[in-house]
């Protein structure tokens, strides 16, 4: 992390929570009258903007004001899944069916369609 970003935070920060990542949430310790609260986070490891949960990206952004805690809101539906950072360009991204990097085999077409011709 930048040197500059560990001593700003370190004098005009106020930590506000982590996540399950370990990235830290910090807000301006003397807001501006006149201005809305400033915000931001100090990653853990790659600094990839991904790596922020929905939750948190959602009260970084000022869409919510709720300060997530520990596991998320808990307001989430069953059918969230668990969030993940960018898989690209790692050994676990994904690569679709028939990918060159993905041993290049492909379904064969079974005939299950007729193609389209204009009239």
């Amino acid at each position: 992390m930048h040197l500059l970003t560990k001593i700003y935070t370190k004098l005009f920060g106020d930590l506000v929570g982590r996540d399950e990542f370990g990235n830290e949430y910090y807000v301006l310790k003397k807001p501006i009258a006149s201005l809305r609260q400033k915000r931001w986070v100090l990653y853990t490891g790659t600094v990839e903007a991904t790596r922020v949960p929905p939750d948190w990206h959602g009260w970084l952004h000022h869409s919510s004001n709720l300060i997530p805690q520990s596991g998320g809101l808990p307001t989430k539906q069953k059918w969230v899944q668990p969030h993940h950072a960018n898989q690209t360009g790692t050994a676990h991204a994904y690569l679709p069916p028939g990918h060159a990097l993905a041993q290049g085999k492909r379904a064969k077409a079974t005939g299950d369609y007729q193609a389209w011709e204009p009239k």
